[in-house]
This record gives C-alpha cells, structure tokens and sequence, in this order.
C-alpha cells in the first residue's frame, strides 16, 4: 500500500508498467527516457523514506528481464511470449541436482515421493510460460539424472546385469550397460532410456514438466 504512490506517480506521467510488491517494470520506448524515469522513481522513494535497491535495479531491453520468476522472449515471427526466466531455470535446476544426487542413497520411489512435494507446486506456478520445447527437454534432463541414480544404486555390474534383466532389457544391453558399471552418466543414454522408459518413471510417480 505503501508504494500505491508510486504508482499512482507513473500513471499521471502515463508510463505502462507492472507491479507486484516491490517489484516493478516500468516500459518505455528509449535508453534514454529508461534513465528519466528511473531517476524520478529514485525521488519518489527517497520522499517516502525508502531506498532503491541498486543491486537489482537497472535499464534495459525487455527481452530477458526477470519479473516474479518470468521474462519475455520474441519469436521469428516477431510475437511476444512468455517463458522462465534464467535465474529461476538455474535454481530450479540446482535444486533438481540436490534431490536426484547419487550419494544420497535412495531409491527412486524415495526420490520420486520427494520430487512429487516440489514439482506440482514450480509447474503451477510457471504454468503461464510458453515453451513447451523447454519443459519437453526439462524432463529428459530430469529422467537422465533418474537414470544414472538408478545405476549408482546398483553399484556393481553383476547387479546391474541382473536388474536389467529383470526389467526386460536384452542380454545384450544389459552386458554392454554392466560392462561399464562405474559410468553411470555415460550409461544412462546407452540403451538404458529402452529400458527405463518413460512409462516406467510415470509407474513410480515421477512429476513431468511438460
């Protein structure tokens, strides 16, 4: 409520701008009308005792900028779209990393159960992106890391032979796959997406993005 007269400011300069919170994009034609407008903002928080926060603040293009965890992009065909911005990709990722790791030593019905409390949650809230090809490629990423957990826990060839086996794969692949037991993300391409499918993640409960 505090900032409604900021707000209240860019509208009677007739800016188009978004708000939520304290963060807010104001949009104008030119480099040089970004630093006009930035510089009356800086006056306007001062006078309600507040303070920019330079850090975070900047004048740029619009492609790119982040705004509660989304940006804009434009297509080839000069259409104006939404999708993730990068820092969120990255933190979503980074998180995905901590819940998929290889040390942890779970099983993937544990690491499905986990991702089953994060994922719903991040696709709700990013469901207004539009690049379905980016959350197509999310789930590869993710199903890949599933992959190569799933090794790691079988550790040793023999168990790898076996397991394989069990879950209909050919003597052959699974001979080639326990033949390198030790390089889990380099086996996890190596026929083993014909074995654990993308079926069989959908069977554990494993979220998909897209």
């Amino acid at each position: 409520m505090l900032l409604d007269e900021v707000d209240r400011e860019l509208e009677r300069r007739g800016h188009k701008f978004v708000r939520y919170a304290d963060d807010c994009n104001v949009y104008v034609r030119s480099q040089c009308a970004g630093e006009r407008v930035l510089q009356a903002l800086r006056g306007c928080y001062s006078r309600l005792a507040l303070k920019v926060n330079e850090s975070k603040t900047a004048v740029g293009e619009v492609w790119g900028r982040k705004f509660l965890g989304y940006c804009l992009y434009a297509t080839s065909k000069g259409e104006v779209k939404r999708a993730v911005a990068d820092q969120a990709m990255h933190k979503l990722r980074e998180r995905l990393r901590q819940m998929t790791r290889r040390l942890k030593g779970r099983n993937l019905e544990q690491i499905a159960s986990e991702l089953q409390g994060y994922v719903p949650g991040w696709k709700s809230y990013f469901r207004l992106a539009q690049t379905p090809k980016v959350m197509r490629e999310l789930d590869e990423w993710l199903r890949h890391r599933l992959r190569a957990a799933q090794l790691k826990q079988w550790r040793r060839g023999t168990t790898m032979f076996r397991e394989l086996r069990k879950l209909g794969a050919s003597v052959e692949v699974a001979a080639r796959i326990a033949g390198n037991a030790r390089r889990w993300w380099r086996n996890s391409r190596r026929g083993l997406n014909k074995v654990l499918t993308v079926r069989h993640f959908d069977s554990l409960g494993v979220p998909r993005f897209s």
